[in-house]
C-alpha cells in the first residue's frame, strides 16, 4: 500500500522505539536497517528507516538522511518524521539540526518542530528545558554519556549552534490551550522567520495536542512519543484506512541470547537485576585476547535460559578503558565482540535476540544480516519485539535504548513472546 508517513531515525534502537509506538495502532509497520537498495515494493502505511548516524559527522548524517527521504518519497509518503533521542544527545557540532534543515530544503518547507518528550519514560520539556524524571538533563546521568555528554538542559541553546535559521519556543502555556492555540503560535513564529520551534510537553495529552496541530506539516521532528498519536489521527480523518494490513506474529523456539553494550544507568540496573546466567566482557581483555573466552562460555550455556553477555559497567570503568584504548576504539572493540557472539548464538540455535544500547543494536543487526523488520508488541514503552530473517531463519529481535525499560526488562523480554 502507499506509505502515509515516512520516518527517518538516527539509530537502530530509536527506530524500533518509534516503530513500536506507531504499531500500537495495530497497523503493520516496516523498519528497514539502512536505506534499502531496492526500490519500494509492498510497503506498509508506516515505513521507518534506521540509520546509524547519531554520532556521525554532519555531512555524512545529512547524506544518509537525504537518501532515506528520497526512498520514502518514492514509496508515496508526503509526510515525514525525523526521529532522534528523547535526551537530545547531540553536541554543538552535532547533526540533529543540520539534518532537519536539509530535509526542510528538500521538502520545500520553512518550519518544523522539535519535541523529544516521552512522558512514559520520564522525558518532559518545560519552558524549553528538557528533564529526565525530575532532574534537568544536565543533572541527569546523561551528563556523563561517553560520546555525547549533555551539560545543558535548554533545547534552544543546544539547537541554535547547529542551525542557520532562528530558533523559537511554543511553551506549555500555549500547548495547554489546545491545538488551535499551538497552530496560531507556530504561524506567528513563522511570520517572524522562526524556522525551528521547540515545543513543550509534559503529558501524553500534550503530545496529542502537538500531533493534532502539526500532523499536516511536511516534516515533524522529535522523540518517538510525539508521533504516537498520528495513526489514530490519520484513521479519524480517513488518511489511513481502517482495513490496513495487521502484523502476523511467528511462532519461535525459546532459545535466546541477551547482549548488552549500553553503560547507561538504567541498563546497569537491569544487568544487576537479571538472575539468569551472565558473562561480562572487558574491553581491555577483548583488545588483547578477542572474544574467545566469551564464545566458549556461550557454547556451554542452555540458550533456553537466556544467557546475558554484557560490557555494561560503571562510568569510571568506561573512562579508564577509553583512556587506554581511545574513545572510538573502545566502543568498536565491544561492538565487534558482541557481533561475533550474536552470530555464534544464532548458529547455536538462538532465535530470539535482545540487544541493549544503540551502538550495540546497530552492530548486532548488521552482523546478523538483518535488513528489514516487522514490528510486534512492546516489552516496555518504546521497546517492541521485531521479526526478521537471518541466514534463512525467522528470528525475533528487540533493540533497546540504554535508558528504556524497567529494572526487570531482561526477564520481561524472555516472557513477552511466551514459551
Amino acid at each position: 500500500m502507499t506509505t502515509i508517513l515516512g520516518c527517518i531515525a538516527d539509530d537502530f534502537t530509536g527506530a524500533t522505539d518509534l516503530a513500536g509506538l506507531l504499531a500500537r495502532s495495530g497497523v503493520k509497520v516496516n523498519l528497514s536497517i539502512g536505506v534499502p537498495d531496492a526500490p519500494p515494493n509492498d510497503t506498509a502505511a508506516f515505513e521507518v528507516i534506521a540509520l546509524k548516524s547519531r554520532t556521525a559527522l554532519v555531512a555524512e548524517a545529512v547524506a544518509q538522511a537525504r537518501a532515506a527521504l528520497a526512498w520514502l518519497q518514492a514509496a508515496g509518503a508526503r509526510r515525514f518524521f525525523w526521529k532522534y533521542c528523547s535526551t537530545f544527545d547531540s553536541t554543538p557540532a552535532g547533526n540533529i539540526g543540520p539534518v532537519a534543515e536539509a530535509l526542510m530544503r528538500d521538502l520545500g518547507t520553512d518550519q518544523t518542530i522539535y519535541c523529544p518528550a516521552f512522558p512514559e519514560n520520564g522525558r518532559s520539556i518545560f519552558m524549553g528545558n528538557l528533564f529526565v524524571g525530575e532532574s534537568p538533563l544536565s543533572e541527569s546521568p546523561m551528563k556523563d554519556h561517553p560520546l555525547t555528554p549533555m551539560r545543558d538542559s535548554n533545547l534552544m541553546r543546544l539547537l541554535a549552534p547547529q542551525v542557520t535559521k532562528p530558533v523559537g519556543l511554543a511553551n506549555r502555556l500555549t500547548v495547554a490551550r489546545g491545538a488551535d492555540a499551538l497552530r496560531a503560535r507556530l504561524a506567528a513564529l513563522q511570520a517572524q522567520g522562526v524556522a525551528h520551534v521547540v515545543v513543550d510537553a509534559v503529558t501524553n495529552e500534550d503530545l496529542h495536542t502537538i500531533a493534532e496541530a502539526c500532523r499536516d506539516m511536511p516534516l515533524m521532528t522529535g522523540g518517538s512519543a510525539v508521533a504516537m498519536p498520528l495513526p489514530a489521527l490519520y484513521l479519524m480523518d480517513g488518511t489511513l484506512s481502517a482495513d490496513a494490513p495487521r502484523v502476523q506474529v511467528p511462532e519461535l523456539p525459546p532459545q535466546t541470547v541477551l547482549l548488552s553494550g549500553s553503560c547507561s544507568a538504567r541498563t546497569r540496573a537491569q544487568v544487576v537485576a537479571y538472575s539468569g546466567p551472565k558473562h561480562r566482557l572487558d574491553p581491555l581483555d577483548l583488545a588483547v585476547n578477542g572474544p574467545g573466552a566469551a564464545l566458549d562460555w556461550l557454547a556451554a550455556q542452555d540458550l533456553a535460559r537466556g544467557p546475558l553477555i554484557y560490557a555494561t559497567t560503571e562510568p569510571d570503568a568506561v573512562r579508564a578503558a577509553q583512556s587506554t584504548l581511545g574513545t572510538a576504539q573502545a566502543g568498536e572493540i565491544v561492538e565487534a565482540g558482541l557481533s561475533k557472539l550474536a552470530v555464534a548464538a544464532r548458529d547455536l540455535g538462538a532465535r530470539r535476540f535482545v540487544a541493549a544500547g544503540g551502538e550495540t543494536s546497530g552492530a548486532v543487526t548488521q552482523a546478523l544480516g538483518v535488513a528489514q523488520l516487522t514490528i510486534g508488541a512492546e516489552i516496555a514503552p518504546g521497546v517492541p519485539w521485531c521479526f526478521a530473517t537471518s541466514a534463512g531463519h525467522t528470528i525475533a529481535i528487540t533493540l533497546k535504548s540504554g535508558n528504556f525499560g524497567t529494572e526487570t526488562f531482561f526477564a520481561d523480554a524472555l516472557g513477552a513472546l511466551g514459551p
